[in-house]
């Protein structure tokens, strides 16, 4: 069994949808298929939410509105027949209606959650209803059945493998099994959502629970590029790289991938691929096990840095210096980038600045403190191991026209990363692709 994935712009309207029908019956085989929402019903959630925060019935209700003459737009495009076009009006006016009900009582982040949930429901309904009306054998698994968090909000592997196999053995044969992604209940049973990547960490865990043969992410363009396409001249799209590989690339900015989302399939050793629902025909990236020696992939950046020096002479080698830094860090519940230590300072990034004058002022109890704002790490990814000699050189080299306030090698095999100003970004990518890739 294969497990696809499609986002909200791959199920984004009728025309969509039916494309994504022929995508998913094409092979012969049982395929599990996780959905997003349609593109632009979960922003339009959240803006119904935040009326009702601001305890304003009038324009919550305007949105519903507003969102369900869509809906009932892209019933009359999608069915053929008016039985499956009545059956599905009638599910939606459901959803609406629950919609409603929420401007008439209190409301909290956990009705927040309810209310956001709707989006996967409704498009999982109604592409299974598309398939049956095409005569498809097709069922319906709802997430919340099986997708389930612990207390400490990661996912429960091995309930969701329990729950979803006793779902499967349920209803047996079926070609097509539909599920939403991104939603799932958590250790209390209350609705809730995965929120790390996502309707693709959903593929991954999903993969992992029914030991699938492949997961395929489809999104709108034809895998990872080897560089930003949006800012480079002449990228293209990497054909394979390595679990680790790909969770750096992510890390670093690659948007088409959550960091987290594929380390489900990397435990269980099961590859994943991306694809391009606007050309099906290309043959992506494929993610696995497999690291090809000698090779550098692909160059990412990540916006919004910042970067924070601490110098302190009278804190020369002294034990717990460290310690005492990354807890004020820890305290405030900010993750650290990149980090260079010398003698007598240290200097880190972060990405979010949230609470970055409390944290200023705790560490200017050590030493001399400094902040340089608007700056960008760019991540060179591939077989970065230390005995592959002259590969950091490669890198370095093609950075030598930028100013670089810091450098991470060694802390991983697979990256080495530069932290540049954000003006500089455009310039450092460009001189890095024209180095690594383009000049063979």
């Amino acid at each position: 069994m294969k497990v696809m994935k499609f986002g909200g712009t791959s199920v984004g309207s009728p025309e969509r949808m039916k494309s994504v029908a022929s995508l998913i019956t094409n092979g012969g085989e049982p395929v599990l298929v996780v959905l997003s929402a349609m593109s632009g019903t979960t922003n339009s959630l959240i803006e119904i939410s935040d009326y009702l925060y601001k305890k304003n019935p009038e324009g919550a209700n305007d949105v519903i509105n507003r969102l369900e003459k869509t809906y009932m737009h892209h019933v009359d495009e999608l069915y053929s027949t008016a039985e499956w076009r009545n059956k599905t009006r009638d599910f939606l006016r459901g959803e609406f209606d629950y919609l409603r009900s929420f401007t008439k009582d209190l409301f909290t982040s956990f009705e927040e959650k309810s209310i956001v949930a709707q989006g996967e429901i409704m498009s999982a309904n109604m592409m299974t209803n598309y398939l049956l009306e095409c005569g498809v054998e097709a069922a319906l698994l709802s997430a919340l059945d099986y997708m389930r968090t612990d207390k400490n909000a990661e996912p429960d592997s091995v309930y969701i493998k329990e729950k979803l196999v006793r779902l499967l053995e349920q209803t047996p044969e079926k070609q097509v099994y539909i599920t939403q992604g991104f939603i799932c209940r958590n250790a209390y049973g209350e609705i809730d959502n995965l929120q790390r990547g996502g309707s693709d960490y959903t593929a991954s865990l999903v993969g992992a629970a029914v030991n699938a043969d492949e997961i395929q992410i489809w999104t709108d363009i034809d895998g990872m590029h080897n560089n930003d396409p949006r800012v480079v001249d002449k990228t293209e799209a990497v054909r394979q790289l390595h679990f680790e590989e790909a969770a750096e690339l992510a890390y670093f900015g690659a948007k088409i991938l959550h960091p987290t989302c594929v380390q489900p399939a990397k435990f269980a050793g099961i590859p994943v691929r991306l694809l391009n629902t606007m050309d099906p025909t290309a043959p992506g990236t494929i993610i696995n096990n497999e690291i090809v020696p000698g090779k550098i992939k692909a160059v990412a950046a990540k916006d919004n840095i910042t970067a924070i020096k601490i110098k302190s002479s009278r804190m020369l080698l002294a034990t717990g210096f460290l310690r005492k830094v990354f807890e004020i860090f820890e305290s405030y519940q900010t993750p650290i980038d990149m980090i260079a230590t010398s003698e007598v300072g240290v200097s880190m990034s972060i990405d979010n600045d949230a609470h970055l004058n409390d944290i200023v002022a705790e560490l200017k109890k050590y030493g001399t403190v400094t902040v340089d704002r608007d700056m960008c790490i760019i991540c060179v990814v591939g077989d970065l191991d230390w005995s592959n000699v002259g590969f950091e050189t490669l890198a370095t080299d093609a950075m030598k026209n930028i100013p670089v306030r810091m450098i991470s090698y060694g802390g991983s095999n697979y990256n080495i990363s530069f932290l540049v100003r954000e003006s500089d970004k455009k310039r450092a990518l460009q001189c890095l692709s024209d180095t690594l890739f383009n000049n063979k």
